[in-house]
């Protein structure tokens, strides 16, 4: 079984950093990270393929949400400056065949979730 373990969730005010990180069991995927936020659908927010040649992110983090992975620890990290209140959610972060499944949803692995919590 593979297993994503999310990391570095918290409180931070509007406007701040926070930096998530996904451990990885097992390498050779391409990943990513979806969030869901109380009484809304899971949504994507970005992937980055298997050797991180490429990457994709949903239009409502774009220029603010940084997708990057050190694959010598099999770990995938999510740099989120800029953050809005609208951010809160929980983070999952996810794992596919290559980086368009990942985007659509085409998902094999998920991990467990971290929390987000975005103040005004």
């Amino acid at each position: 079984q593979v297993q994503l373990v999310e990391s570095g969730g918290g409180l931070v005010q509007a406007g701040g950093s926070l930096s998530l990180s996904c451990a990885a069991s097992v390498g050779n995927f391409a990943m990513g990270w979806f969030r869901q936020a109380p009484g809304k659908e899971r949504e994507f927010v970005a992937a980055i393929s298997r050797i991180g040649s490429a990457t994709r992110y949903s239009d409502s983090v774009k220029g603010r949400f940084t997708i990057s992975r050190d694959n010598a620890k099999n770990t995938v990290y999510l740099q989120m400056n800029s953050l809005k209140p609208e951010d809160t959610a929980i983070y999952y972060c996810t794992a596919g065949v290559n980086t368009i499944a990942v985007t659509t949803g085409n998902i094999d692995y998920w991990g467990q979730g971290t929390q987000v919590t975005v103040s005004s």
